[in-house]
């Protein structure tokens, strides 16, 4: 049974992906500070599977707590989640962003090195791309000026692990992701935001449900059929599969460089107010929803090619719009 350490591992899509691969047989370590996720994940986790990871709550940043984990146990791979992650935090506080999240990939990364531990999936972000030139976006396109101090600290990360590859030393896939949405069919575990939720549809589901009073949709005038930001949404356990997968790639070594970037979405562009009609539409509930301004750092148009993922990492996503809309709700309610 080979091991993988799931960094953040309670979170959202840390979770998720926790799901898929003891259920596909393997040994599962989490490492998760909470900050930003809830210790009963770990009973969710056991519910759905059968099976209770080993868990340590510990903090990345946190040099001789990250040694200690990787002392005692023998780690095949690590999928490294643990993060900030909200684009509009970052722009307020740039310092706290890049403190957090570069410097515990890199006390991960040593850690690595010192234990001979070889292979990393790396949570990166289809921010990395900034406001693209064209769409869909290809793993090939530029990467422009970061809109963010997040999307920062996944360029920076990106750039870490690529020269960390150049050593020879370790092997490191970057899953550049979009929108992941929805939750488990259990509705055992799902999208959990603490405090004010920062993406679109659990803001949605709260302003359903009557936890928020009104929903924002920043801006109508982008160039765009409808005028709002278009994204490309992905179903959460479709995220998560792409993790196992990627798992799987380094593991059989099949990765053809050290260093290999994929694209991961559904390669196809839902904008804020299309996703807001379609929430009623599949719930029959009407949102109190306004037109704000413009947000700072949100780019017009956002959707993957998804070519290479598909033909090279063996994926492909298999939940559409309905699906995540359907289970978003039914975790919410």
């Amino acid at each position: 049974m080979q091991t993988v350490l799931v960094t953040g591992g309670l979170g959202y899509i840390g979770s998720h992906t926790a799901v898929e691969l003891i259920e596909t047989g393997y040994k599962v370590i989490i490492m998760d500070n909470l900050c930003n996720s809830e210790r009963f994940i770990l009973d969710r986790i056991e519910q759905i599977t059968g099976v209770r990871p080993l868990f340590y709550e510990e903090d990345l940043c946190d040099t001789d707590a990250v040694y200690e984990i990787f002392s005692q146990h023998s780690i095949d791979t690590v999928i490294h989640f643990a993060a900030s992650k909200s684009v509009a935090e970052s722009v307020q506080y740039p310092l706290r962003y890049f403190r957090n999240n570069l410097f515990s990939l890199i006390n991960l990364v040593e850690a690595m090195e010192q234990f001979a531990v070889r292979n990393i999936v790396f949570s990166s972000s289809a921010t990395v791309y900034g406001d693209p030139d064209q769409v869909p976006i290809t793993e090939d396109a530029p990467i422009k000026k970061a809109l963010s101090a997040y999307a920062g600290t996944k360029q920076m990360g990106e750039e870490i692990l690529e020269k960390t590859c150049d050593t020879k030393k370790i092997n490191a896939i970057a899953l550049r992701y979009f929108n992941p949405v929805g939750a488990h069919h259990s509705s055992l575990i799902g999208e959990l935001p603490k405090g004010i939720p920062n993406n679109l549809l659990p803001y949605i589901t709260q302003t359903a449900s009557g936890k928020l009073e009104q929903l924002t949709v920043f801006g109508d005038d982008y160039d765009t059929p409808d005028g709002s930001c278009q994204r490309d949404f992905i179903q959460v356990v479709d995220l998560a599969k792409a993790h196992l997968q990627a798992c799987k790639r380094l593991l059989s070594q099949k990765n053809e460089k050290n260093f290999e970037v994929f694209n991961v979405g559904t390669g196809k562009p839902t904008s804020v107010l299309e996703m807001i009609r379609a929430f009623e539409k599949a719930t029959g509930v009407s949102l109190n929803y306004k037109i704000g301004s413009r947000r700072h750092g949100d780019a017009a148009i956002v959707y993957a090619d998804t070519s290479k993922a598909n033909n090279v990492l063996d994926w492909k996503s298999e939940l559409g719009l309905d699906d995540m809309i359907s289970s978003a709700w039914k975790w919410e309610i």
